[in-house]
């Protein structure tokens, strides 16, 4: 039997999403005033639940500027990603704001004046500092130490600890107790400030968001004070601290406690010895170029809306597989705005990494949406953005740098052809990845199958899963109006293996085959010709729509990333947690072999069983496997 340590349980944890009706009360009270009295000033409830809605957005906007790497990636204190395990440990971040709103509201019972305060006075904003200073700093150490002890740290604090890289989120991911401790330190200067006369609306908004944002700015892993301003004066390293400073708290442990100020810790002689240095040392490097990654994902958006799904955005949301979802339109045209202006300002930028061992993977984006693609006069201007990756990562030392989906059309740039020709003397090796896309799509197929309906059929993949299942003696069916295309694919088959290679030019030919291999986008209606039980397999982004409901429907061609990969914290597009699109996989397949051979154009088919047994043998797994 487990014994849960008194108050370190949330007494809501249950409740999941329905907690928010805690705020039931406060917004039916806080309209139903403002109906009577039509006074907002002196609204106390709906000031608690606005309150609450900007300090939950403080915390948000400090955890997207963590996640834009593009922005951030040199100036990282601790270099691990963010992990699904902490996104997870960190969920539930927000339960303080609800307790301090109803502790609020209790005080507000407890001594009524307090929610008929003035808009604003000026001797409140000094005496509140007074206070902080005064009150809430010596206070907020001394809990501090008090929870370091060992029963409380391995009962209640340890929690807080436990997140390996401390985010804006870090700091709701404590237990019941110890958000008590610090309601009474952010709680103590407010209430002593109205106590002497000089509260106002003004000043608890502004105190109560100011000691948020410096909490962010503490776990935010992000060093953004200029060690100069030290420098020139001396004595603010005692007055403010840093990420970097903080950092050293949470890696270290028995030193830096204070809240914002480290003259409390210079007091307790508890500052950390390298506290300084360290922090000049960031900063002075801030600029300059980290660690070069081994291996290149080069991405693009698929769509406005899964453009939402990015860790900046809201990394809970993008640690999940897409679904497109009604409360995102109303961030459509906020998204769509952002599309213009990438369109013409963006170049690509880093989006995520994660380590695979001890090599580092990143994921770049090039700044177009997947209609763009498919606009004759953009086609230059996209192939302007691969090719100035591609440099880049040639520049930086990279050793393969994969393509996804479409950056590697064959009509925009022949699979890659285009880059590796124009620049002969690469050294980064440019991958498709398509060979085992193709493998991961051939390998879902039961072997037992003896006749195949494929779209796409002269496209690269296409070509090379009907070549080699026509080596199987597998009968194809190839849907395509190109017969001189069609015609020399099938003279690539071997002699005796051409017959099963037939070409069609309409869905009715398919009637009664039962496993279609989708590399086309197919409308409802032409799948509707599918007998009842077919299953489609597919390599077209986007997926089709699932249509029929007597039917099944297998996702994009895709493989799970070995299990010791580390700081993985997000889905990529539609593919579930610790899964990556087979294109991705044929990337880190190709590096981790070590061939220095470019993989564009044209597949070959008998590379296709190297390259599977090759991912197996590295740890990737098929999504079917756990």
């Amino acid at each position: 039997m487990v014994v849960v340590a008194p108050l370190s349980s949330w007494p809501w944890e249950n409740l999941g999403s329905l907690k928010y009706l805690l705020y039931g009360p406060l917004l039916a009270n806080g309209f139903y005033s403002l109906y009577q009295d039509g006074n907002i000033l002196q609204n106390w409830c709906l000031h608690i639940l606005l309150l609450s809605i900007l300090r939950m957005g403080i915390h948000v906007a400090w955890s997207s500027y963590s996640n834009m790497l593009f922005l951030t990636r040199n100036r990282r204190i601790l270099q691990q990603g963010v992990d699904f395990k902490q996104i997870d440990m960190e969920w539930e971040w927000d339960n303080f704001l609800i307790l301090h709103s109803l502790m609020a509201s209790m005080m507000v019972y407890l001594f009524p004046w307090l929610g008929n305060l003035p808009l604003w006075n000026t001797k409140g904003l000094i005496a509140i500092l007074i206070l902080h200073v005064g009150i809430a700093e010596p206070l907020f150490y001394v809990f501090h130490r008090f929870f370091h002890t060992h029963y409380l740290f391995t009962h209640y604090h340890s929690l807080h600890h436990s997140s390996p890289v401390p985010q804006s989120f870090t700091a709701g991911n404590a237990t019941f107790l110890e958000h008590l401790a610090w309601s009474l330190v952010i709680g103590a200067p407010i209430l002593g400030t109205s106590l002497l006369g000089y509260g106002s609306t003004t000043m608890i908004f502004c105190y109560v968001l100011v000691f948020d944002f410096l909490r962010c700015l503490g776990l935010s892993n992000v060093e953004i004070v200029p060690h100069r301003l030290f420098e020139a004066v001396p004595i603010l390293r005692y007055l403010l601290y840093t990420p970097t400073y903080h950092t050293l708290h949470r890696t270290e442990k028995g030193s830096n406690f204070c809240l914002f100020m480290p003259l409390f810790d210079a007091i307790g002689n508890t500052v950390h010895k390298n506290s300084w240095e360290l922090h000049k040392e960031m900063s002075s490097t801030a600029g300059k170029n980290g660690k070069v990654p081994d291996f290149v994902f080069l991405a693009h958006v698929v769509d406005i809306t899964s453009s939402m799904h990015a860790p900046f955005v809201s990394r809970f949301f993008a640690s999940r597989p897409f679904v497109t979802k009604l409360s995102l339109f109303p961030l459509w045209p906020i998204a769509f705005i952002v599309m213009l202006v990438m369109w013409g300002r963006s170049k690509p930028f880093l989006y995520s990494f994660y380590n695979l061992r001890d090599w580092l993977h990143q994921t770049w984006a090039v700044p177009r949406f997947g209609f763009q693609y498919f606009l004759p006069f953009a086609r230059e201007g996209i192939n302007n953005h691969i090719e100035e990756a591609i440099l880049r990562a040639d520049k930086l030392g990279v050793k393969v740098i994969s393509l996804a989906a479409l950056n590697k059309n064959e009509a925009l740039n022949g699979g890659g052809t285009l880059f590796v020709e124009k620049h002969p003397n690469l050294r980064v090796r440019v991958v498709h990845g398509n060979t085992l896309t193709a493998a991961v799509i051939l390998n879902e197929i039961p072997k037992d199958v003896k006749e195949v309906f494929l779209t796409g059929a002269t496209s690269k993949l296409g070509r090379a899963i009907a070549l080699y299942l026509c080596r199987r003696k597998v009968r194809v069916l190839m849907l395509t109006l190109a017969t001189e295309r069609f015609e020399k694919i099938q003279k690539e088959a071997p002699t005796e293996c051409q017959s099963y290679l037939v070409q069609v030019t309409k869905y009715q030919a398919a009637r009664n085959c039962k496993t279609w291999i989708v590399g086309k986008w197919i409308t409802p209606r032409e799948q509707s010709w599918a007998p009842s039980g077919t299953h489609f397999h597919q390599f077209v982004v986007p997926p089709i729509l699932a249509f029929r409901r007597d039917c099944t429907y297998g996702d994009l061609a895709a493989m799970r990333l070995p299990d010791d990969v580390q700081g993985l914290g997000y889905c990529e597009y539609t593919m579930s947690r610790g899964v990556v699109h087979a294109c991705h996989a044929g990337g880190v397949v190709h590096h981790l072999e070590g061939w220095t051979h470019h993989e564009v154009g044209a597949l070959d088919v008998d590379r296709i069983d190297l390259v599977w047994e090759a991912a197996l043998k590295h740890g990737l797994k098929p999504v079917s496997s756990k």
